[in-house]
């Protein structure tokens, strides 16, 4: 194998790899020998049809595997003689006119990873906003039970149903006199006022009593989930069974109980820690701010333009997105398109603080383990369908990209709590309101950090440049070492609250991009789809 150097400039490089034909030759009529005995042709016994036959039968096939196996081999070999480390996927082509019987000529194209000297993590100084639960608090979070969990008694039969009355009906929808599917249910509970069902139809509803029977008609919403249902007007005939009203509800030991809870006081205890779990998160989202600040003030080094191309057009991806969804698409469209040169930025800081967490956790020896691995995969498995989760197992476990996307939000979670671990932190003490506006305050330092951000790559050394890259006003967490963990204000524990445009700057791999399998061969297995 020849190797000829033909591009090295910056993070790029290139080679022109010359493959002999007497090695791909050999490497077939090696395959050939190895199939040989398995070959099974009229007129001759088993094992013993001559290898010139199995080449006509099987020789196209056999020749395109074994150059397949060659092609890589030999580029695994380029990567080992000249040392590279890879950022994403190699490109490989094979030279134009190629044919059987001649060396094969390839051309290997590919940016590596920057030499990234380990920061030294000692001395890193953070500030822990902390904030204390008081009863006040817990009460509130009781009261809000309560209004979710209102009970009701029957009320009189001359009793008109008003705002806040809770119905029990049985109705029955029609299109055109047609009942349709999913538009018939009984002993259906209904709070007028609460608009649970679609509208118009509660508000006809106003003023029932016990018995009586009505059709009312309303108009499906245009962008009803149901597609048939779209746009239509439909007939519905109800009979309603009950007018309840609701009754004063006390909260106490069986209000606990009802709910499953020994006591007033576990139901309290319960609330308090669940508090305490989510200032904690609004807590470590403003020290992760600080510590990643930090580590982008202190570092600036090139990154690979293909990383950053990934990264961008993620982020780009979901936000054309979120604009289709929007009111007026195009005027939404038009604004993100203003801040195209801003988002370009935030990537190029989310690849670069990537790189330099993932430095970090190999040189201090960072590791999710194997069982740490099997509970992510089984939880993200719980996202489909029962009958697809296997499969679902199986694509993460056979395809590295897949697995490394999955691996990198805790990776990074581990890095960072490696830095606190080693930081020196001071603790003061505020209110709930104080710290959700010190990290309103942050995204304001971002927001106007953006508009004097220079039009090409900001410097590393200016504070206000890096800062825009943590938050930008559509909205959008910074994924990658930037991670925002929950809603624009990167309030956790909000897995259950993250709004739609998180999804647009998902959570960071902290872990580099080279030990991902390129987008092409991942995509060769297609993942189940979720369940809806």
């Amino acid at each position: 194998m020849d190797i000829k150097e033909t591009t090295n400039s910056g993070l790029k490089r290139a080679y022109t790899v010359t493959i002999p034909a007497s090695e791909i030759d050999a490497r077939v009529s090696g395959e050939i020998k190895k199939i040989a005995p398995q070959v099974r042709m009229p007129g001759f016994r088993p094992g013993k049809v001559p290898a010139n036959l199995v080449r006509k039968m099987h020789g196209e096939q056999i020749h395109a595997q074994a150059m397949n196996d060659t092609i890589r081999e030999s580029v695994d070999q380029l990567m080992k003689d000249k040392e590279l480390r890879p950022a994403m996927q190699p490109k490989i082509e094979l030279g134009e006119g190629y044919e059987e019987g001649k060396d094969a000529e390839l051309t290997v194209e590919l940016e590596i990873l920057p030499e990234i000297e380990a920061p030294d993590t000692d001395g890193l100084a953070l500030e822990r906003l902390t904030v204390p639960v008081d009863e006040s608090q817990v009460d509130e979070a009781l009261e809000r039970i309560a209004g979710q969990n209102k009970s009701y008694k029957d009320a009189a039969k001359s009793k008109k149903a008003s705002d806040g009355d809770q119905l029990i009906i049985d109705f029955v929808g029609k299109l055109d006199g047609v009942e349709f599917e999913g538009g018939k249910a009984e002993d259906a509970p209904l709070v007028l006022g609460s608009g649970t069902f679609i509208p118009g139809f509660e508000e006809q509803l106003k003023g029932v009593k016990t018995g009586d029977e009505k059709t009312i008609t309303v108009t499906f919403p245009e962008d009803y989930q149901a597609q048939h249902l779209a746009g239509k007007d439909a007939e519905f005939d109800i009979t309603v069974k009950q007018v309840k009203v609701e009754t004063e509800g006390k909260i106490d030991d069986e209000f606990a109980t009802n709910l499953g809870l020994e006591s007033l006081d576990k139901l309290k205890e319960l609330l308090r820690g669940q508090l305490e779990q989510e200032t904690a998160g609004l807590t470590r989202t403003q020290m992760k701010r600080q510590l990643l600040d930090k580590l982008a003030a202190g570092h600036d080094f090139p990154v690979p333009e293909g990383m950053v191309d990934a990264e961008f057009q993620q982020i780009w991806q979901q936000l054309e997105q979120e604009a289709s969804r929007a009111e007026d698409p195009e005027a939404e469209m038009k604004e993100i398109e203003s801040e195209r040169d801003d988002y370009r930025r935030i990537a190029e800081r989310r690849v670069r603080l990537g790189l330099l967490l993932s430095e970090i956790g190999q040189s201090n020896n960072v590791q999710v383990s194997n069982q740490e691995m099997q509970m992510l995969i089984q939880q993200a498995a719980q996202q489909y369908r029962a009958e697809d989760r296997e499969r679902f197992v199986q694509y993460v476990q056979s395809e590295p990209m897949a697995a490394a996307q999955l691996r990198a939000p805790l990776y990074e979670d581990k890095v960072v709590d490696f830095l606190f671990d080693k930081a020196e932190i001071s603790d003061r003490e505020v209110t709930r309101e104080e710290l959700e506006a010190a990290i309103e305050a942050d995204e304001q330092e971002a927001e106007a950090a953006k508009k004097k951000a220079p039009a090409k790559k900001a410097p590393a050394k200016k504070k206000a440049a890096s800062k825009k890259d943590d938050t930008d006003k559509k909205g959008a967490d910074k994924k990658d070492a930037d991670t925002k963990d929950a809603d624009k204000a990167e309030k956790k524990p909000a897995a259950k609250k993250t709004p739609a445009k998180k999804a647009a700057t998902k959570k960071a791999d902290a872990e580099p991009e080279a030990k991902k399998a390129p987008p092409k061969k991942a995509a060769a297995k297609k993942a189940p789809a979720k369940k809806s």
